[in-house]
């Protein structure tokens, strides 16, 4: 077991997920809901998010050769999934009880693109083509398992948030939430469109 290795994947990957900051979409998307309901679906995304992470861990690289996609087309359908999402947070038709549904919450937007997004399976991927060590293997997939379950920890607990904001307070940190997320989906795909430029000017200098 690289105990360096695993302080190095975990700090990274607790970065890019950013607990902290998954907390007010988490809210907004899951305010209405009851408890229970909220806390599986803090439950499903998680595990989501760590079966997406370890798949890409696995076979990331050939999954994506096999099917000619290259990552910065990742970071533009991630941009454009959050794009549909944070508009409905800004009109306010995520508020609709019969929209809301915790397994779809789990799956889009938790689970995937916002846990498991192109920037955690990126740097997963990475981190496996450095390994040269079962003990480095190990360290990655204790690393992945670590931040999960430090996700799902913030995630479950952020209902005590729900109690203070009180329903007045979840509907402005809906409409902040949805202005957040539509900045991060403009980002992921600026990203994906440098990225694209910078290797078709590599290709054809």
């Amino acid at each position: 077991m690289d105990w360096k290795f695993f302080g190095e994947v975990f700090v990274t990957l607790l970065v890019i997920t950013d607990p902290p900051g998954m907390v007010p979409i988490f809210l907004a998307l899951t305010g209405a809901l009851p408890a229970r309901e909220r806390h599986k679906a803090a439950t499903h995304a998680v595990a989501l998010a760590l079966g997406v992470i370890a798949v890409f861990a696995v076979a990331g690289q050939t999954i994506l050769d096999y099917l000619h996609i290259q990552l910065p087309a990742l970071q533009g359908a991630g941009g454009l999934l959050l794009v549909l999402v944070a508009l409905e947070l800004l009109t306010g038709k995520a508020d609709d009880p019969d929209q809301q549904s915790t397994s779809n919450i789990a799956l889009v937007p938790l689970g995937t693109p916002l846990l498991a997004g192109p920037g955690a399976i990126v740097a997963t991927m990475l981190f496996v083509q450095r390994a040269d060590s079962p003990g480095q293997y190990v360290a990655i997939g204790l690393g992945i398992v670590a931040v999960m379950v430090a996700v799902w920890l913030v995630l479950r607990y952020s209902g005590i948030i729900v109690k203070v904001l009180r329903p007045g307070g979840i509907e402005v940190l809906t409409r902040i939430a949805g202005l957040l997320l539509a900045a991060i989906a403009v980002q992921l795909m600026a990203d994906s469109i440098g990225a694209f430029v910078e290797l078709f000017t590599t290709a054809h200098p």
